[in-house]
């Protein structure tokens, strides 16, 4: 196997940067103070040239179908989409927590979640959550990975081999896939694109587990 390779300050700053940008989109309501700034700033074309993670044929395309779903007549259904893809009360269509992927019951809270909160209790890691949920939340995670590459570099290639990488591609396939918005299909898209990039930048092995779901 591949070791990881030791990453360098820029790869770590693009971690941090994207990882705490994308975390957000994904885990907080669009009517949240810190996604509104975000949107206001993905509204502007600009960023797609910044954005230092991916090929820019993918990042034009996440930021097209972006762009289209912060057009008005969709920019007035991003809370209703994020309603239904993130909270219910409905059956999630892309559930964005490990466990339902990686149990064989599907069930949250899960062994991998247990595992993952097991390791992050090692590293003296809280994480702070708008309620009891489980810590394996996509949207955590990319922030962790975040926080990770500011305070505990050396650990992030645990948390994205063992914890995020060997579930979230399935994850983003059905989000894009069942978003029936475009904003998210974007975002799906562009998450994919990054987390490609930091698992080629930090030469990231990463661990083959049974996905249920």
């Amino acid at each position: 196997m591949t070791s990881p390779a030791i990453p360098s300050l820029a790869d770590l700053d693009d971690v941090s940067l994207t990882g705490r940008m994308l975390g957000a989109l994904l885990y907080y309501a669009p009517d949240r103070p810190e996604v509104l700034s975000l949107l206001e700033l993905l509204s502007n074309d600009n960023w797609q040239e910044e954005w230092p993670c991916g090929a820019m044929s993918e990042i034009r395309t996440a930021a097209a179908l972006m762009n289209t779903g912060l057009e008005t007549a969709h920019r007035q259904t991003l809370d209703e989409a994020y309603q239904r893809l993130f909270i219910g009360p409905d059956a999630l269509p892309a559930p964005p927590w490990g466990s339902v992927y990686l149990d064989r019951e599907s069930v949250v809270f899960g062994n991998s979640t247990l595992d993952l909160r097991q390791w992050q209790a090692s590293l003296g890691i809280e994480v702070q959550q708008q309620q009891r949920e489980p810590e394996d939340h996509i949207g955590l995670l990319l922030m962790l990975a975040a926080w990770l590459a500011e305070n505990q570099s050396e650990q992030l290639s645990i948390l994205l081999s063992d914890h995020l990488l060997p579930w979230s591609g399935r994850f983003l396939t059905l989000l894009e896939e069942r978003a029936e918005h475009p904003f998210y299909q974007g975002i799906a898209r562009l998450t994919s694109t990054t987390l490609a990039h930091w698992q080629q930048r930090l030469n990231v092995p990463v661990i083959s587990k049974d996905l249920f779901f």
